[in-house]
C-alpha cells in the first residue's frame, strides 16, 4: 500500500466515524441497533492499538532504511518520543475497545416491540 493509500484509508476511517456522529446526533438508538454498532466499533479500538504499535515500529525502522533528518534536532529522539505517544494512544484505544465490549454486553438482552405511538 502506498503512503497516499494509507492516508486515504485513515481519512475514510475518520469519515466513517464522522458519519456515525451525525447519524446519532438527535435520534434514539434502540439497543439492538446499538449492539451491532458497538460490535463493530469495539474492533476499531483493538485495531487502533495494533496500528499505533505498528506505526511506531515503522518509524523506528525508517531510521535505518531512510536518510532521515529532523529540523528540530536528532531524528532518533523525535522518533522515540513519537513511539512513546503512539504506545500510550494504543493503550487508550485498547481500553476504548474494552469499554465498548462491555457496553455491548450489558445491552445484549434488550429488545423492543417497536416505536412508541405518540400520545395526544
Amino acid at each position: 500500500m502506498s503512503a497516499a493509500a494509507m492516508a486515504r484509508a485513515a481519512d475514510a476511517a475518520y469519515e466513517a466515524i464522522r458519519t456515525l456522529n451525525h447519524e446519532t446526533l438527535a435520534r434514539s438508538v434502540a439497543a439492538p441497533e446499538a449492539y451491532d454498532v458497538l460490535g463493530n466499533l469495539q474492533q476499531v479500538g483493538f485495531a487502533l492499538d495494533q496500528l499505533t504499535r505498528q506505526l511506531g515500529a515503522g518509524l523506528v525502522r525508517s531510521l535505518t532504511t531512510h536518510d532521515v533528518y529532523d529540523d528540530k534536532g536528532d531524528p532518533a529522539k523525535s522518533v522515540a518520543l513519537a513511539v512513546d505517544s503512539l504506545l500510550l494512544a494504543g493503550q487508550h484505544a485498547r481500553r476504548v475497545g474494552e469499554c465498548l465490549t462491555n457496553a455491548q454486553a450489558v445491552i445484549a438482552g434488550q429488545g423492543n416491540t417497536g416505536v412508541k405511538e405518540a400520545r395526544s
